[in-house]
Protein backbone atom coordinates (compact mmCIF):
# COMPACT_ATOMS: atom_id res chain seq x y z
CA UNK A 1 0.00 0.00 0.00
CA UNK A 2 1.31 3.14 -1.28
CA UNK A 3 1.67 6.01 1.35
CA UNK A 4 0.03 9.63 0.62
CA UNK A 5 2.57 11.80 -1.21
CA UNK A 6 0.84 15.05 -1.81
CA UNK A 7 3.38 17.04 0.99
CA UNK A 8 6.51 17.45 0.14
CA UNK A 9 7.08 17.59 4.12
CA UNK A 10 5.35 15.84 6.72
CA UNK A 11 2.14 17.86 7.99
CA UNK A 12 2.56 20.33 10.18
CA UNK A 13 -1.05 21.73 10.53
CA UNK A 14 -4.39 20.78 10.97
CA UNK A 15 -5.12 21.56 7.72
CA UNK A 16 -2.03 19.74 6.13
CA UNK A 17 -3.22 16.43 8.37
CA UNK A 18 -6.56 16.81 7.49
CA UNK A 19 -5.79 17.28 3.80
CA UNK A 20 -4.02 14.29 3.98
CA UNK A 21 -6.24 11.89 5.87
CA UNK A 22 -9.00 13.20 3.29
CA UNK A 23 -7.44 12.04 0.10
CA UNK A 24 -5.53 8.67 2.30
CA UNK A 25 -9.67 7.72 3.14
CA UNK A 26 -10.75 8.63 -0.48
CA UNK A 27 -8.30 6.14 -2.18
CA UNK A 28 -9.73 3.71 0.61
CA UNK A 29 -13.01 4.09 0.36
CA UNK A 30 -13.23 3.95 -3.23
CA UNK A 31 -10.88 0.53 -3.14
CA UNK A 32 -13.14 -1.41 -0.66
CA UNK A 33 -16.29 0.16 0.18
CA UNK A 34 -17.57 2.09 3.55
CA UNK A 35 -17.83 -1.23 5.44
CA UNK A 36 -14.17 -2.91 3.50
CA UNK A 37 -12.61 0.61 4.18
CA UNK A 38 -10.41 0.18 7.18
CA UNK A 39 -9.24 2.78 9.36
CA UNK A 40 -5.79 1.32 10.33
CA UNK A 41 -5.20 1.33 6.65
CA UNK A 42 -6.20 4.71 6.10
CA UNK A 43 -3.65 5.92 8.88
CA UNK A 44 -1.27 3.87 6.82
CA UNK A 45 -1.77 5.16 3.25
CA UNK A 46 -1.63 8.60 5.67
CA UNK A 47 1.26 8.02 6.79
CA UNK A 48 -0.57 9.07 9.96
CA UNK A 49 -1.23 7.92 13.50
CA UNK A 50 -4.79 6.37 13.75
CA UNK A 51 -5.45 8.30 16.48
CA UNK A 52 -5.17 11.72 14.83
CA UNK A 53 -7.60 10.70 12.28
CA UNK A 54 -10.27 10.11 15.35
CA UNK A 55 -8.75 13.01 16.53
CA UNK A 56 -10.48 15.47 13.64
CA UNK A 57 -13.07 13.18 12.53
CA UNK A 58 -13.86 11.23 15.60
CA UNK A 59 -15.25 8.44 13.76
CA UNK A 60 -15.48 6.58 10.27
CA UNK A 61 -18.82 7.80 9.03
CA UNK A 62 -17.80 11.02 10.07
CA UNK A 63 -15.24 10.79 7.42
CA UNK A 64 -16.68 9.33 5.13
CA UNK A 65 -19.08 12.05 4.89
CA UNK A 66 -16.47 14.19 4.85
CA UNK A 67 -14.88 12.48 1.63
CA UNK A 68 -18.45 12.60 0.32
CA UNK A 69 -18.84 16.20 0.57
CA UNK A 70 -14.95 16.94 -0.43
CA UNK A 71 -15.84 14.75 -3.68
CA UNK A 72 -19.04 16.16 -4.77
CA UNK A 73 -17.65 20.27 -3.53
CA UNK A 74 -14.65 19.44 -6.40
CA UNK A 75 -16.99 18.37 -8.82
CA UNK A 76 -19.61 21.24 -8.42
CA UNK A 77 -16.75 23.73 -8.46
CA UNK A 78 -15.13 22.07 -11.93
CA UNK A 79 -19.01 22.33 -13.26
CA UNK A 80 -19.53 26.36 -12.24
CA UNK A 81 -15.86 26.91 -14.50
CA UNK A 82 -17.77 25.77 -17.20
CA UNK A 83 -20.40 29.01 -17.42
CA UNK A 84 -22.80 27.11 -19.42
CA UNK A 85 -25.17 30.01 -19.28
CA UNK A 86 -22.50 32.33 -20.62
CA UNK A 87 -22.61 30.58 -24.11
CA UNK A 88 -24.63 29.08 -26.96
CA UNK A 89 -27.57 26.97 -25.26
CA UNK A 90 -27.11 24.00 -27.72
CA UNK A 91 -23.38 24.14 -26.76
CA UNK A 92 -23.66 24.32 -23.06
CA UNK A 93 -25.69 20.89 -23.23
CA UNK A 94 -23.13 19.44 -25.10
CA UNK A 95 -20.58 21.32 -23.14
CA UNK A 96 -21.97 19.52 -19.70
CA UNK A 97 -22.51 15.88 -21.52
CA UNK A 98 -18.95 15.73 -22.58
CA UNK A 99 -17.82 17.34 -19.26
CA UNK A 100 -19.84 14.76 -17.30
CA UNK A 101 -18.35 11.71 -18.95
CA UNK A 102 -14.93 13.04 -19.14
CA UNK A 103 -15.12 13.60 -15.23
CA UNK A 104 -16.49 10.52 -14.52
CA UNK A 105 -13.88 8.54 -16.46
CA UNK A 106 -10.80 10.61 -15.25
CA UNK A 107 -12.31 10.03 -11.60
CA UNK A 108 -13.58 6.68 -10.98
CA UNK A 109 -13.01 7.17 -7.49
CA UNK A 110 -16.54 9.30 -7.36
CA UNK A 111 -18.45 6.78 -9.14
CA UNK A 112 -17.33 4.06 -6.25
CA UNK A 113 -18.18 6.74 -3.72
CA UNK A 114 -21.68 7.09 -4.52
CA UNK A 115 -22.33 3.49 -4.97
CA UNK A 116 -20.87 2.86 -1.37
CA UNK A 117 -23.33 5.52 -0.19
CA UNK A 118 -26.46 4.64 -2.45
CA UNK A 119 -25.81 0.80 -1.10
CA UNK A 120 -26.45 2.47 2.98
CA UNK A 121 -29.15 4.46 1.14
CA UNK A 122 -27.64 7.89 2.01
CA UNK A 123 -27.14 7.79 5.56
CA UNK A 124 -24.32 10.00 4.98
CA UNK A 125 -25.95 12.49 2.83
CA UNK A 126 -28.83 13.03 4.80
CA UNK A 127 -26.71 14.42 7.90
CA UNK A 128 -25.02 16.46 5.27
CA UNK A 129 -24.99 20.73 6.27
CA UNK A 130 -23.92 21.44 2.97
CA UNK A 131 -24.96 18.84 0.04
CA UNK A 132 -28.10 20.88 -0.58
CA UNK A 133 -25.90 24.01 -1.31
CA UNK A 134 -23.28 22.97 -3.24
CA UNK A 135 -25.89 21.43 -5.95
CA UNK A 136 -28.11 24.60 -6.32
CA UNK A 137 -25.77 26.62 -8.45
CA UNK A 138 -25.38 23.96 -11.00
CA UNK A 139 -29.43 23.67 -11.07
CA UNK A 140 -29.60 27.48 -11.52
CA UNK A 141 -26.96 27.22 -14.10
CA UNK A 142 -28.88 25.08 -16.36
CA UNK A 143 -31.99 26.23 -15.83
CA UNK A 144 -30.68 29.61 -17.15
CA UNK A 145 -29.47 27.62 -20.13
CA UNK A 146 -32.83 26.14 -20.91
CA UNK A 147 -34.69 29.53 -20.83
CA UNK A 148 -31.79 31.37 -23.01
CA UNK A 149 -32.66 28.32 -25.51
CA UNK A 150 -36.57 28.30 -24.71
CA UNK A 151 -35.90 32.22 -25.74
CA UNK A 152 -34.12 31.83 -29.05
CA UNK A 153 -36.75 29.27 -29.92
CA UNK A 154 -34.22 26.15 -29.83
CA UNK A 155 -35.06 23.84 -26.73
CA UNK A 156 -38.87 23.09 -26.23
CA UNK A 157 -40.60 24.49 -22.94
CA UNK A 158 -41.42 22.60 -19.80
CA UNK A 159 -38.28 20.67 -19.31
CA UNK A 160 -37.18 20.44 -15.41
CA UNK A 161 -33.31 21.09 -15.13
CA UNK A 162 -33.49 18.45 -12.22
CA UNK A 163 -34.74 15.87 -14.27
CA UNK A 164 -32.65 16.87 -17.10
CA UNK A 165 -29.49 16.79 -14.77
CA UNK A 166 -30.29 13.35 -13.34
CA UNK A 167 -30.86 12.15 -17.30
CA UNK A 168 -27.12 13.44 -17.74
CA UNK A 169 -25.37 12.12 -14.90
CA UNK A 170 -27.10 8.71 -15.29
CA UNK A 171 -26.66 7.90 -19.10
CA UNK A 172 -22.74 8.43 -18.10
CA UNK A 173 -22.28 7.03 -14.88
CA UNK A 174 -24.36 3.71 -15.71
CA UNK A 175 -22.40 2.92 -18.24
CA UNK A 176 -19.24 3.02 -16.11
CA UNK A 177 -20.68 1.76 -13.18
CA UNK A 178 -21.73 -1.48 -14.91
CA UNK A 179 -18.98 -1.14 -17.53
CA UNK A 180 -17.49 -4.83 -16.69
CA UNK A 181 -20.91 -6.51 -16.83
CA UNK A 182 -21.74 -4.51 -19.66
CA UNK A 183 -18.75 -5.72 -21.39
CA UNK A 184 -18.94 -9.16 -21.20
CA UNK A 185 -22.34 -9.37 -21.86
CA UNK A 186 -22.10 -8.04 -25.37
CA UNK A 187 -18.65 -9.52 -25.64
CA UNK A 188 -16.80 -5.99 -26.28
CA UNK A 189 -14.34 -3.74 -24.56
CA UNK A 190 -17.06 -0.54 -24.02
CA UNK A 191 -14.30 1.02 -22.46
CA UNK A 192 -12.05 1.09 -25.54
CA UNK A 193 -11.08 4.47 -27.16
CA UNK A 194 -13.16 4.00 -30.20
CA UNK A 195 -16.39 2.31 -27.79
CA UNK A 196 -16.09 5.77 -25.67
CA UNK A 197 -15.89 8.23 -28.56
CA UNK A 198 -19.33 6.58 -29.97
CA UNK A 199 -21.17 6.38 -26.12
CA UNK A 200 -20.39 10.22 -26.05
CA UNK A 201 -21.55 10.77 -29.66
CA UNK A 202 -24.40 8.62 -28.34
CA UNK A 203 -25.44 10.65 -25.44
CA UNK A 204 -25.58 14.13 -26.97
CA UNK A 205 -27.53 12.95 -29.84
CA UNK A 206 -29.99 11.56 -27.18
CA UNK A 207 -30.22 14.82 -24.92
CA UNK A 208 -29.95 17.10 -27.90
CA UNK A 209 -33.10 15.18 -29.57
CA UNK A 210 -35.16 15.43 -26.43
CA UNK A 211 -34.53 19.33 -25.42
CA UNK A 212 -34.45 20.46 -28.94
CA UNK A 213 -37.80 21.50 -30.78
Amino acid sequence: MKKIKSLNTEPETKADSRRVILLAAQQEFAAHGLSGARVDSIAERAGLNKRLIYYYFNSKDQLFLEVLEQAYSEIRAAEQVLNLDQIDPIQAIRQLITFTWDYYLEHPEFISLLNSENQSEATHLKKSKHIRELTSPLIQMLGSVLLKGQEKGLFRSGIDPIQLYISIASICYFYLSNNHTLSTIFGKNLLSPKAKVQRLSHMIDLILGYVLL
